[in-house]
């Protein structure tokens, strides 16, 4: 079986290294000695000068609405995970969603404005398979509204634009260091900022509210990493130069043998260092998407439709009508991407797909 992702594992004996460690601190939750030295590594191979990692990448997004939300308006996506959206509402935000750019995914920026009344309190956009969104328009506008703008990073994990990490932008970026991205901790996330004072607040909000054992600064929630989770967090990052070479040599396969003449794929913002995080292909119409992954599943090949549904036209939202969104989602499939997927694997892939498209 071929799925889309598989999690990247390193040895066992060299997570059991760390495990050791742990168990002879006999400390296992509470910010132990693992993650200080995952936050002071991942600070040196991202060029970054604040993380706060976290037990997912969904509760940043929710310490960052509590801070910013306010109960207003938040602008955002409809083409994303549902975690961008439930984030939202469940931090009792109203989402507004803008419609996305046709060929890099996120949301175009040249509809945001329109969109922003006297209740917006903050933009939550999200860099969608890793692409980054337009990061100067989006500045522009909340500096001319006084709007909070928050990123989901959730697939950003060693993207630079400009030579900068994607982490770097924004009042505040999150990511997910779930099992099925390229850096994980079986399940955990961050928080970054730049912003000093903005860090200070992010940090006791996502321990509780501490300021020492019998004081609080303010509201918080758990949002605490254990050892175990840094643990393989550890354990995963000195193989992250082979991970992205791999995923690269799959990119590049499927850029080299897919029939685009009936295909498009994601364009990548120019001045992007992009890390391979998916491999999405967008067809005509969903009847032929169809078509092609019926014939995958046949031969024990399942990719996904990344993202489905449009997030406008989920239950809880009731948003506007998103016709460029609305459409990709119907049209959108991500191939299996992983480190150890074969060439004869990704020659059995194309050949059904460029055989169903004839």
């Amino acid at each position: 079986m071929i799925n889309v992702t598989k999690t990247f594992l390193p040895p066992i004996e060299e997570y059991n290294k760390y495990l050791e460690r742990a168990w002879n601190k006999q400390w296992i939750t509470n910010r132990g000695e693992l993650v200080l030295e995952l936050e002071e590594k991942l600070k040196r191979s991202l060029g970054i000068d604040n993380i706060i990692i976290t037990n997912n990448g969904t509760l940043p997004l929710q310490i960052a609405l509590k801070l910013f939300g306010k109960g207003g308006e938040i602008i955002t996506t409809p083409f994303s995970y549902v975690a961008t959206t439930a984030a939202i509402v469940w931090e009792n935000c109203k989402p507004v969603f803008v419609d996305i750019h046709p060929n890099y995914l996120t949301i175009d920026e040249t509809k945001i404005e329109a969109a922003i009344t006297s209740k917006t309190t903050a933009i939550l956009a999200t860099h969608v398979f890793g692409n980054p969104c337009n990061v100067e328009a989006i500045e522009a506008i909340a500096n001319k509204y006084n709007l909070k703008v928050i990123y989901d990073a959730a697939h950003g994990f060693a993207v630079n634009y400009k030579n900068k990490s994607i982490f770097s932008y924004g009042d505040v970026s999150t990511c997910s260091f779930h099992a099925t991205k390229l850096f994980h901790t079986g399940e955990g996330g961050a928080i970054f900022t730049e912003q000093k004072d903005l860090h200070h607040k992010l940090f006791y909000s996502h321990n509780f509210g501490h300021n020492g054992p019998l004081e609080f600064y303010g509201l918080g929630i758990n949002g605490k990493i254990s050892e175990l989770q840094a643990a393989l967090g550890l354990a995963v990052l000195p193989y992250m130069e082979e991970i992205l070479s791999k995923r690269k040599e799959v990119v590049s396969f499927y850029n080299d043998n897919l029939d685009f003449s009936k295909l498009q794929t994601l364009k990548i913002r120019k001045d992007t260092d992009w890390n391979y995080s998916y491999y999405p292909i967008i067809f005509e119409n969903e009847e032929v998407l169809l078509k092609v992954q019926k014939e995958l599943n046949q031969n024990n090949i399942y990719p996904r439709r990344y993202f489905y549904p449009s997030l406008n036209t989920i239950e809880y939202t009731k948003g506007d009508k998103m016709p460029i969104s609305e459409s990709i989602v119907s049209r959108i499939l991500c191939l299996p991407l992983y480190v150890g997927l074969s060439q004869t694997d990704l020659i059995t892939i194309t050949n059904l797909i460029n055989n169903a498209l004839c």
